[in-house]
């Protein structure tokens, strides 16, 4: 593990839930169309204390792409409804399926936040262990939060497409292995089927034990980049169908202690559309 690592375990949360400065907040996240819906879960339990970061509200709400970042104006608004301040502690934490906790994070780190962690293993982990659940809605009293956006944490599709010819950063796909070889369609409607030329393809299911909801040890976390061929060394860009499940492996990265790494935000979503730009199949 290195000195900063993101992760905190339940214990590590159970016994600060009374720390006045530490704000948990429940990141899960849903594809279109599974019921129930994110924030409906969130009303039927949560950790105690927690309030609901919704990456579908939390973002450019006039980008036709899912989820898309907001401004840095928009998210010091939304993070400050929601009772946070620049000097509280926050841990992120979602169902145990990693959507879309790191993506919380992530966002976070990009605005400024430097103060933000992980739960290992989310929700599943913390029932698992009968540890104490709220549930209802939640009224936090407003927090104050300036951020600051730091545009290396993120790439933009013309900034993919300048990359397939100098390919000075690596690429690598969350998605699972039959959309990234393009064998099945896509869960949203009118995409292409691929991957973007040149990339790799790491599925953020590989990245835990399904069991427990915990990310895998460093050790198999590094196999499992070199096992597609990533070098640790160079730049790299997470990628996968709309910019939230790369951010697990960007998590898994950030704790190998790979530090300028980058997340598309765009995504599939982005560069599947029916004009989009050219796109490969197959494995990698």
């Amino acid at each position: 593990m290195t000195s900063d690592d993101p992760l905190v375990s339940t214990e590590w949360l159970a016994s600060r839930l009374a720390d006045p400065k530490l704000r948990i907040i429940d990141a899960s996240f849903k594809m279109p169309g599974v019921l129930p819906l994110a924030r409906d879960d969130f009303l039927a339990a949560h950790i105690p204390g927690a309030v609901f970061f919704d990456v579908e509200t939390i973002c450019d709400r006039d980008n036709p792409l899912p989820h898309m970042y907001p401004t840095a104006e928009q998210f010091a608004r939304d993070v400050a409804a929601l009772g946070i301040s620049n000097d509280d502690l926050v841990v992120a934490y979602d169902g145990g399926n990693w959507l879309a906790a790191p993506r919380a994070w992530w966002m976070f780190l990009s605005f400024g936040h430097r103060d933000i962690k992980v739960l290992d293993g989310g929700l599943q982990k913390w029932r698992a262990e009968g540890r104490a659940l709220q549930s209802g809605p939640a009224a936090p009293k407003a927090g104050r939060f300036a951020a600051t956006f730091d545009p290396s944490f993120l790439r933009s599709k013309a900034q993919i497409v300048d990359n397939l010819a100098s390919r000075r950063e690596q690429l690598i796909d969350a998605r699972a292995r039959n959309r990234f070889e393009g064998s099945v369609a896509e869960p949203r409607p009118g995409l292409r089927a691929g991957h973007i030329p040149s990339s790799a393809s790491l599925p953020s299911s590989d990245m835990y034990d399904p069991a427990t909801g915990l990310m895998k040890p460093l050790d198999a976390l590094r196999s499992l980049f070199e096992r597609e061929g990533l070098d640790l060394q160079r730049p790299v860009v997470t990628t996968c169908g709309s910019g939230v499940s790369a951010a697990v492996l960007t998590l898994g990265l950030y704790r190998l202690g790979v530090r300028g790494s980058a997340l598309y935000d765009g995504s599939w979503s982005e560069w599947g559309l029916p004009d989009g730009p050219p796109i490969a199949t197959g494995p990698a």
